[in-house]
């Protein structure tokens, strides 16, 4: 599961870019009880997401050739430099090059073997978000991808992650854990695109899925605020109960009530 005892490879830190930051912050607001907070007059517009005053999320106004409202999804390093290099000797590429953060520690954007954007985050004063796994915040991330078998192999060249086949419903699902961490320290998944209808018109990246209490109410708010489902609310045998969705400008996320886990 994901904590925010963050080791290598795992998910620390997660941002929206979207084409209105205001209008995000009153849908987000709106829907998960967040509160947009400018990071100050040197961040460039970028700010955080707070819930009961721990972050949750970043986000900032983007320009369409920054390309289209998305979640973006960063995976924690010890050394960015180093990992970036990794990925494109895997075959990826670097879009943003590692960059200090006011002492916040180190950012890069880099794109995988199928061009799909993922972030780094190097930790210095701030390790990552406040909390995960609570009702509005992050638990799971899930990548579609054309090729696992590739992903998998890119993923593994470059932060370490490890993949495991677990019985699924119709078949298996591809999980993901950081290298060396077992079953326990699973964060998220890989799902080939032709096998999901909802994603396989709209091309290969990672999906945020943030815990709710009420997966069915979130659906009806969120419409009510101007988002649009991409897939109802479905219940999935121990799992839980999830859908997709996208928010007012585009940006797809997943939200889940998660089914009860079983005492070991």
């Amino acid at each position: 599961m994901l904590t925010t005892r963050f080791v290598d490879g795992a998910p620390n830190w997660i941002d929206v870019g979207t084409s209105d930051i205001d209008g995000a912050g009153s849908f987000y607001g709106a829907l998960f009880g967040w509160r947009f907070e400018s990071a100050g007059p040197d961040a460039g517009g970028y700010g955080f997401f707070q819930l009961d005053g721990k972050t949750v999320a970043g986000g900032m106004q983007t320009t369409p050739e920054q390309g289209p409202p998305s979640w973006t999804v960063y995976f924690r390093t010890s050394d960015a430099q180093a990992t970036a290099k990794a990925a494109e000797q895997a075959h990826g590429r670097v879009l943003f090059a590692p960059m200090d953060v006011m002492g916040q520690g180190t950012m890069a954007i880099l794109a995988d073997q199928a061009g799909v954007p993922f972030g780094l985050w190097e930790p210095a004063q701030t390790k990552g978000v406040d909390v995960v796994g609570e009702p509005g915040s992050l638990c799971w991330v899930e990548l579609y991808t054309p090729d696992i078998a590739a992903a998998a192999a890119f993923y593994n060249r470059t932060l370490g992650l490890e993949t495991s086949a677990v019985p699924f419903p119709g078949g298996t699902y591809t999980c993901v854990n950081p290298a060396d961490a077992g079953e326990d320290a699973m964060f998220g998944g890989m799902v080939p695109l032709a096998d999901d209808p909802t994603e396989a018109e709209t091309g290969a990246y990672w999906l945020p899925y943030f815990e709710v209490t009420d997966v069915d109410t979130v659906v009806g708010k969120a419409q009510e605020l101007g988002g649009r489902v991409r897939m109802p609310a479905m219940d999935v045998e121990s799992v839980g109960r999830i859908a997709k969705l996208a928010d007012p400008y585009g940006a797809r996320f997943a939200v889940i009530k998660s089914a009860p886990q079983e005492n070991a």
